[in-house]
């Protein structure tokens, strides 16, 4: 999540509980994600995405060796454009860990909840755009509705919310790229933190050579946080592929919105960020904007497994 939702799969079958367990899970770690970050406030966003790739690739590589799927790492390594496309979805995946992890650390969570929130209308209207798709009725509604959200927004601060659009554009393309990969999820996990690889340890080791870094160089504590992020990083996004399979898509539609829930709530009530009656306005907004674009993919839901 990337750091929080992906956008729904397509629906394959029912339900089961281990899909429910597995997405769940992948939300509900997401959603403790800024926690995690804010106790890595003090070191550069830069730095902690650096270690989330250099620790994310031995994990993503073990779950390859573990699935006996290294052959189609092999095979993409092999492929001119299947490298650049995932050099594309790397650099933008890359930025958008850099906006989230500096908006934790510079006390804007709100704004990546908000980003967060708003990611699956955006990836409606990048569809519109970008591949003709037809918008019903009830997607132009909530895609206005979250259009005066973030106007309003604009008019209190009196400049566009920077970092909730960075992370909804940033992911949205994310996730329209992904679409086109024609790997596995697991797969282009590796791929991409593959490629990043050698980028990223080459400016740790310069780190720890001219003193700058934190990483066996600062406490204890740093060293476990920053060695764990291999496991923050790619935990969820491997539990959340492998449930993702296993769901419908009302039920993908409902459990996504876990993450920024908790990213929200958090940031009110943890970190105690500042919600004026003008945050609360746009909010209800985008909350009125999910529910109309959830509601439809819900009932149908309940028609299929009444049926």
């Amino acid at each position: 999540m990337s750091d929080a939702t992906q956008p729904p799969p397509a629906p394959q079958g029912g339900d089961s509980l281990p899909g429910f367990l597995f997405a769940t899970s992948a939300y509900v770690l997401w959603g403790f994600l800024p926690l995690y970050m804010k106790a890595l406030a003090h070191v550069s966003p830069v730095e902690v995405i650096v270690h989330r790739v250099v620790w994310s690739l031995p994990v993503a590589l073990a779950l390859l060796w573990l699935l006996g799927r290294t052959r189609d790492l092999k095979a993409a390594l092999r492929s001119p454009r299947m490298l650049g496309m995932a050099a594309m979805t790397a650099a933008i995946i890359s930025v958008n860990w850099g906006i989230y992890i500096w908006a934790i650390g510079a006390g804007r969570t709100l704004d990546a909840a908000l980003g967060y929130y708003i990611n699956p209308l955006f990836s409606i209207f990048l569809g519109a755009v970008l591949l003709r798709e037809r918008i019903g009725r009830r997607q132009g509604v909530a895609i206005a509705l979250a259009a005066v959200a973030v106007a309003i927004l604009t008019w209190e601060a009196g400049r566009l919310p920077v970092v909730a659009l960075g992370l909804t554009v940033t992911w949205g393309f994310y996730a329209f790229l992904k679409k086109w990969l024609p790997i596995g999820p697991n797969q282009g996990f590796a791929l991409e933190v593959l490629i990043l690889f050698p980028p990223a340890l080459g400016w740790m080791l310069w780190l720890g050579a001219s003193g700058g870094g934190h990483f066996l160089a600062g406490s204890p504590g740093d060293n476990a946080l920053l060695f764990g992020l291999g496991i923050v990083t790619a935990g969820p996004l491997i539990l959340y592929a492998n449930g993702a399979k296993k769901l419908r898509l009302s039920t993908i539609a409902v459990l996504q919105y876990i993450a920024p829930t908790m990213i929200f709530l958090t940031a009110v009530f943890v970190f105690h960020e500042p919600f004026s009656t003008v945050k609360a306005v746009a909010f209800a907004l985008i909350w009125t904007a999910l529910l109309i674009y959830t509601l439809p993919m819900l009932v149908a839901g309940v028609r299929d497994r009444a049926g």
